[in-house]
C-alpha cells in the first residue's frame, strides 16, 4: 500500500477509536481523556501493534518508523493548540491573585519528586548521575491532561485550575534549570566542559528572561492591533491563520530560543491572545481544529509509545517509583499551596492536577538516554511512570472536583 494511503487509514483508525473510547469514558463517569489515553495503550506495543500493520514497501522496512513520526509530529500539533486553548481560556486576573501560590505549589513540586526519585535511585544502588537524572525526570510536569480535564469538567478557570496551569509553567522553567545543571555536571564528571559550566548556566537562564519578557510584550502591544487589520483584509480565514502561526511560532521560540518546553510558548500566545477582543473568535475556531484532528492523535499517541512488557529493570523499584511519582507531587504541590493559605482540598486538587508528566517527562528522559545519562532499562521505566501518571491524573481529577453542569468543552469527545 502507499505510504500516504497507509498514513490516511491510520489516521482515521486513531481518531475513530479515539472519539468511541472518549463517548465510553464518559458513560462509565470518567472524563473522555482517559478513553482515549487508555485506548492508544490497547492500540500500541503493550497489546495490539497496530503500528506493526502497516508495512508500507515504499519506505522498505523503515515504514512504521516513518509512519510513528509522522504520528508524533501531528501529536505535537495537539499538544500545542490543547495548551493555546488552555491560554485563551485562562483569566489573567485570576492568574495574578494565585501567582504566589502558583510559585510555591511549583516549587514543592520539583523539589520533593527530586529529592525521592535521586533518594530512591541511590537505595537501589543505581549510579549516581542515572539517579540524578532520575530525580530530574520526576520533577516534570505536563498539564496538557489536567488542562483538558478541567475544560471538560468546566474548573479550567476556576482558583485551583488557574493555579494548576501558572504553577506548571514556573515548574517548566525550574525543571528545565534542574536539567541543565545535571547534564552540565555530569559532562563536567566525565571530563569535558570545565569552567564554563557555570556561564553556560547563566545563558540558559538569561535566554528564558528574555523569551519571557519579549513574548509577553509582543503580545500585549501587537496582538490585537494586527488582528484588527487582519479582520478588514478580504480573504480565507485570515484571520484564524495568524492564530495559528503565532501559536506556532512561540512553541518554536519557546524551546529552540527560551529554551523552555514547546507547549509553554502555546500557553503564553493564547494567554496573550485572550486579552484581545478575539478571545472567543480564537476559542471557537481552534477548537474545531484541535478537537476534530490534532488533539485526539495526541492523546492515542501517548499509549502508542508506551511498551509494558519492555521493563528490563526492577519491579519493586518501577512500582515505587511511580507510586512516588504521584505521591510526591500530591504532597509537594499541595503544600505550598497549603502554606499560601488554600484550603486543604483546594490544595490537593491543585497537586493531583500536577501529577501528569506526559510528553514533557519523555523529553526529558530521550535526552538523557541520547547522552549516556540513562541506560534503556531507566528509560523503559521512565516511560511506564509517564503513562500511568497520565492515566490516574484524569481519574483522580474527576474524584475531586465537582461536574458542572455545563462544561467549558462539551464537545471534548
Amino acid at each position: 500500500m502507499h505510504f500516504l494511503l497507509e498514513s490516511l487509514l491510520l489516521i482515521s483508525i486513531i481518531i475513530v477509536a479515539s472519539k468511541a473510547a472518549g463517548v465510553l469514558s464518559n458513560k462509565i463517569g470518567q472524563p473522555a481523556v482517559f478513553g482515549e489515553l487508555l485506548v492508544g495503550l490497547l492500540l500500541g506495543p503493550s497489546l495490539l501493534g497496530l503500528m506493526g500493520f502497516f508495512p508500507s514497501p515504499e519506505v522498505a522496512h523503515a515504514g512504521e518508523e516513518f509512519l510513528e513520526l509522522l504520528i508524533k509530529d501531528l501529536a505535537k500539533i495537539g499538544v500545542i493548540f490543547l495548551m493555546f486553548l488552555a491560554g485563551l481560556e485562562t483569566e489573567l486576573d485570576e492568574m495574578k491573585r494565585v501567582g504566589v501560590a502558583a510559585f510555591n505549589g511549583a516549587l514543592g513540586g520539583v523539589f520533593l519528586p527530586f529529592f525521592f526519585g535521586f533518594g530512591l535511585s541511590m537505595a537501589f544502588g543505581i549510579e549516581f548521575w542515572h539517579s540524578m537524572f532520575i530525580g530530574t525526570i520526576l520533577t516534570a510536569t505536563s498539564v496538557s491532561i489536567s488542562a483538558q480535564t478541567l475544560m471538560e469538567l468546566g474548573q479550567l478557570r476556576s482558583k485551583e485550575g488557574t493555579t494548576i496551569l501558572g504553577a506548571a509553567v514556573i515548574d517548566d522553567v525550574m525543571g528545565i534549570i534542574i536539567l541543565s545543571l545535571v547534564v552540565a555536571l555530569s559532562t563536567q564528571a566525565g571530563g569535558d566542559a570545565g569552567g564554563s559550566m557555570l556561564a553556560g548556566i547563566g545563558i540558559i537562564v538569561l535566554k528564558m528572561v528574555l523569551f519571557f519578557a519579549i513574548a509577553i510584550l509582543l503580545g500585549a502591544f501587537l496582538f490585537e492591533r494586527i488582528a484588527s487589520w487582519l479582520e478588514n483584509i478580504p480573504g480565507s480565514e485570515i484571520l484564524l491563520a495568524f492564530g495559528i502561526v503565532i501559536a506556532l511560532v512561540f512553541s518554536w521560540a519557546a524551546e529552540s530560543l527560551g529554551g523552555v518546553a514547546d507547549i509553554t510558548g502555546a500557553y503564553i500566545a493564547g494567554l496573550m491572545f485572550a486579552q484581545t477582543r478575539f478571545k472567543h473568535f480564537f476559542e471557537g475556531k481552534f477548537k474545531t481544529i484541535a478537537y476534530g484532528l490534532f488533539v485526539p492523535i495526541f492523546f492515542v499517541s501517548i499509549g502508542l509509545q508506551a511498551n509494558i512488557w519492555d521493563l528490563s529493570g526492577s519491579l519493586a523499584f518501577t512500582a515505587l517509583i511511580v507510586v512516588g511519582a504521584i505521591v510526591t507531587k500530591v504532597i509537594g504541590s499541595g503544600l505550598g499551596c497549603w502554606l499560601s493559605k488554600f484550603k486543604p482540598m483546594e490544595a490537593i486538587r491543585v497537586g493531583t492536577g500536577m501529577i501528569s508528566r506526559g510528553e514533557v517527562a519523555l523529553i526529558i528522559a530521550n535526552i538523557g538516554l541520547a547522552r549516556g545519562v540513562i541506560d534503556s532499562g531507566i528509560f523503559s521505566i521512565m516511560v511506564i511512570m509517564t503513562l500511568v501518571t497520565t492515566l490516574v491524573t484524569p481519574i483522580l481529577l474527576r474524584f475531586l472536583f465537582p461536574r458542572q453542569a455545563e462544561p467549558v468543552e462539551a464537545d471534548a469527545t
